[in-house]
């Protein structure tokens, strides 16, 4: 174990007094931004405060030391708390050598993405209490569908597990949080004829409304939506080929005639397709005008990619075709969509009038 007292210059003319605290192979920095330090001293002055902030400085050294060595990471000590967490976070994927280290690469860049819809900055560890891990939970299940939210999660948990088995954290915010992991399609499906609703219902952004729509004809993902550019299409051969994001296998789509309705007159080919907002903003959007077009249902972008396939095989389309239009790695996914048809069918066979005979 090792407590140094250093200095970092700064651009205004004064220094940062900085612990560098090393134990057990790791590394941690506690800046002392309060004990700041003139550079270049230039009264008594100056000289003495620069004097007394040094000292002030050594102190919490030797607590620093103290707290280390009487507890033995029994609590998590106070420049802990002040540790970043995306660091830990990344500092732990460096680290980790199992199989789903991918994974949870793919769990940190979810979490980014989460802080960066959520406007959080610099986070640190002690600022991840249960609340945010809440919040992190009830993304992940608006944005992912099937496994996804519970294979995440649970490499989130893994994460904030280690944190307090290190004495970073006291207690792990995580504990009385969990994602159950669903087996089949959770989402909600739109009909044609609902998805007919929603394309006769105004809504506050049309191109809300137009990518939407355009992902129930075609399956993609909003992350493959912000993506799109005209260069990906043909209109004239009415095809589209995308790289998908989250799996990055190459998917060719024949484009229904709805579809080229409205993408309208082809771009320029490094130009998005769509403008769209944020993520949260268009589920606020999309909110408001499935309940403009009452629709009682709880409807989410990745509901369209969900119609899509329930949609097409519903009107014919084989396994086989429909997991190549969605991008499957595997028809063990797209098998579950024909359970929904074949609910979807024997829903309409009951909801038949009976008549006397």
């Amino acid at each position: 174990m090792s407590i140094k007292l250093r200095e970092r210059k700064n651009s205004d003319n004064t220094t940062t007094l900085v612990l560098d605290i090393y134990h057990n192979g790791k590394r941690y920095y506690e800046f002392l931004k309060h004990l700041k330090l003139i550079t270049k001293p230039t009264s008594p002055i100056d000289r003495q405060k620069n004097k007394e902030n040094k000292a002030l400085a050594e102190s919490i050294r030797n607590k620093r030391a103290q707290e280390l060595e009487s507890s033995d990471y029994q609590v998590a000590t106070k420049y802990k708390n002040k540790v970043d967490f995306l660091e830990y976070f990344q500092k732990f994927i460096d680290n980790y050598k199992k199989k789903d280290k991918r994974v949870i690469g793919s769990t940190l860049f979810k979490f980014k993405e989460f802080l960066k819809e959520s406007n959080i900055k610099g986070l640190t560890i002690n600022q991840v209490n249960e609340s945010l891990v809440i919040d992190f939970k009830d993304y992940l299940l608006e944005q992912l569908n099937g496994e996804s939210p519970a294979n995440y999660f649970s490499k989130f948990k893994k994460v904030l597990i280690t944190a307090t088995m290190d004495k970073v954290i006291n207690l792990n915010p995580s504990a009385n949080v969990s994602v159950k992991r669903v087996e089949g399609v959770k989402k909600e499906i739109l009909t044609m004829e609902e998805i007919q609703l929603l394309a006769a219902e105004p809504i506050t952004n049309n191109e809300v409304k137009r990518a939407f729509i355009f992902s129930c004809f075609t399956g993609l993902r909003f992350c493959d939506i912000i993506a799109l550019k005209w260069e990906h299409l043909n209109l004239k051969n009415k095809q589209l080929a995308i790289v998908q994001s989250k799996t990055g296998h190459k998917v060719s789509i024949n484009l229904h005639d709805t579809a080229i309705n409205i993408l309208g007159k082809q771009g320029i080919s490094t130009e998005p397709v769509f403008n769209l907002p944020s993520h949260t903003a268009c589920l606020k959007d999309i909110k408001h005008w499935v309940k403009k077009a009452k629709i009682e249902k709880k409807i989410t972008w990745h509901c369209a990619r969900h119609s899509f396939a329930t949609n097409i095989i519903f009107f014919g389309a084989d396994v086989n075709t429909a997991s190549n239009l969605l991008g499957h790695t595997t028809l063990r996914y797209t098998q579950r969509y024909t359970h929904v048809v074949n609910s979807l069918k024997e829903k309409a066979i009951d909801n038949l009038p009976s008549i006397s005979f």
